[in-house]
């Protein structure tokens, strides 16, 4: 079994660039039920597929991977480079898991991601997704930009990312001591991202072979970065891996407004607030989002684009992905995980290796009772968890609405409620300004959602054809309504949305098989470590954002990789990292 050094060993791994807002969806089913349309989704992929059929072909793989979410993808993509015989198996109709996209009267929407950046990154520091669709010789076209409305109870503003745009919106909403304290902490934790950018996520493995691959492949790297940083720097450099609330109270930063600014970011970027993050991960997003020329990206075509070039990638190389085929259980024999069986009776042999994209905890339930020691199958479940999800999609006419409506939108409510508080913060994206082919003519497409706040609890044990559960919905869906007029404005009205979809904890719980419909681990940094890759089950792995390093998507893309490299030999993961530039 290859140990998992990789949480542990690493201290100046960059763990993720800026994440996603959101790595949450579902499936289609419930659109059909919930939308004013009576026409069924379908797939925006141009990939080739099995139809939904259900599994047919060779029932032997050397690698097999359960589920097709970003993570798994990759680490199939990566497998089928290699050389390996790689099938991914989706219980869906639809590849992509949280970020597949779905379609209904001409509408396409994303189920998830809609804030990315990086994708046109290249080299060492790219985004791990990027990476990976590197390796694959897979490119990403994007429309690029560089701001979002911000709606908070101070007002409203355009905040630009870049490293001076920032100091005006401070000069209007916080203190008269905020620009010299915004200024303090830049000159701070700038220097500090050589450190947290110092390896290449592509060249992590989950054995002693990253000593070849990782450590002493960019020692030259490593050892220049500090001597840029200078000894002030080093010893900062030791707080990557405490909570970021740390430098911010070492800085004395006292203005409330720049601290609500920080655990948004914070909270937006790993779904706990400025003292449950790394220090890594903030460093890094302000390397990226707060230097000259800074930009972010959506990916034309939406996120299914995303989907589509892993998977074509996959292809590529050889890799098979079969939709509609449900896995039942994982196969233990002699002590080894040794393939799965479907939910049809039909077993495929994996002759190398199992990888499970589902959570941890979901993955726990595949297993055979008793083939897992108790004291692992306890850690798995108290594993704190994030809230859940409501979501809003939307297709409306787009007359009377402002030519200048920007793609993202977020609305606060109330800073002294916590940005982590339930209905107290809504994320928009109308990713139809940038890609106009995601609706008809004339027309928006928009996705609304509370990012990971939503109480599982309120909506535990209901029946969702229940009276109950609609009112439920209805009234907590008004907060992403009231959100939505706001960043439209005057020109919106409900009665004229085409498509209208609410999405609810149990909605994440049935289709995207969440546990409680959660957004994934809540590990706070410096309390707790997210779980590696392998398993006390020799032969079974593990990726995605319940494993190491976490939520996001360039997270669960870098986990997703972790895994094919430590199923390969270390020469061959050194072959593709020279491929590649890196």
């Amino acid at each position: 079994m290859a140990m998992d050094l990789c949480s542990s060993m690493l201290p100046f791994y960059r763990p993720l660039s800026p994440s996603a807002f959101g790595v949450s969806g579902y499936r289609r089913p419930i659109f059909a039920r919930s939308s004013s349309s009576t026409q069924e989704p379908t797939s925006i992929a141009s990939v080739s597929l099995n139809n939904n059929k259900g599994f047919s072909g060779k029932a032997e793989a050397d690698v097999v991977v359960i589920g097709s979410g970003i993570g798994g993808l990759c680490c199939a993509g990566l497998l089928a480079r290699y050389g390996q015989d790689v099938l991914v198996l989706e219980s869906h109709d639809l590849p992509g898991g949280a970020a597949h996209s779905f379609e209904i009267k001409g509408y396409k929407f994303d189920s998830g991601p809609s804030l990315f950046s990086g994708f046109q990154s290249r080299g060492p520091q790219a985004n791990p997704l990027a990476q990976v669709l590197d390796a694959l010789g897979e490119s990403l076209p994007c429309a690029n930009y560089d701001s979002w409305m911000v709606y908070i109870p101070e007002g409203e503003f355009l905040s630009r990312i870049g490293p001076t745009e920032f100091f005006k919106d401070l000069e209007t909403y916080a203190s008269p001591n905020a620009v010299q304290e915004w200024q303090k902490l830049l000159e701070t934790i700038l220097p500090l991202s050589a450190a947290a950018m110092a390896l290449p996520p592509l060249s992590i493995r989950g054995d002693w072979g990253v000593l070849s691959t990782a450590a002493a492949r960019y020692a030259p790297s490593l050892l220049k970065s500090f001597i840029q940083m200078g000894p002030q720097g080093i010893i900062g450099s030791t707080k990557l891996l405490r909570p970021f609330s740390e430098i911010i109270d070492s800085l004395e930063l006292k203005d409330p407004f720049i601290r609500n600014w920080l655990d948004l970011l914070a909270f937006l970027l790993a779904g706990v607030k400025t003292n449950g993050i790394l220090s890594a991960e903030m460093i890094y997003m302000f390397a990226e989002w707060y230097k000259p020329g800074s930009c972010l990206e959506y990916p034309l075509h939406g996120s299914g684009a995303v989907v589509n070039a892993l998977v074509q990638g996959l292809q590529k190389f050889g890799g098979r992905i079969s939709l509609g085929s449900h896995v039942l259980n994982i196969i233990v024999e002699n002590d080894r995980a040794v393939g799965v069986k479907l939910k049809t009776g039909q077993f495929i042999r994996a002759k190398k290796a199992v990888v499970s994209n589902a959570s941890m905890w979901n993955t726990l339930a595949l297993l055979p009772e008793g083939v897992v020691p108790k004291s692992y199958c306890d850690s798995v479940n108290t594993m704190p968890q994030c809230e859940s999800f409501m979501h809003l999609h939307l297709g409306f006419d787009a007359e009377g609405i402002r030519d200048d409506l920007g793609i993202h939108h977020i609305v606060v409510n109330d800073w002294d409620r916590g940005v982590d508080a339930d209905q107290n913060v809504v994320l928009i994206s109308v990713p139809s300004v940038l890609s106009p082919d995601l609706a008809p003519p004339g027309k928006h497409v928009l996705h609304a959602y509370t990012p990971g706040t939503e109480p599982y609890t309120l909506w535990e044990g209901l029946d969702r054809r229940s009276s109950e559960y609609k009112n439920l919905k209805a009234e907590r869906s008004e907060v992403m309504w009231r959100a939505v007029e706001r960043a439209v404005g005057a020109g919106f009205k409900r009665e004229k949305c085409e498509v209208k979809l609410v999405g609810s904890p149990l909605t994440h719980e049935r289709f995207l098989r969440r546990k409680r419909g959660t957004y994934g681990p809540a590990i706070e940094a410096g309390k707790g470590s997210f779980p590696g890759h392998s398993t006390p089950i020799p032969q079974l792995y593990c990726c995605g954002d319940s494993t190491f390093p976490g939520i996001g998507v360039p997270a669960v893309a870098a986990s997703g990789a972790i895994v094919a490299n430590s199923l390969v030999s270390t020469s061959q993961h050194s072959q593709l990292l020279d491929a590649i530039g890196i």
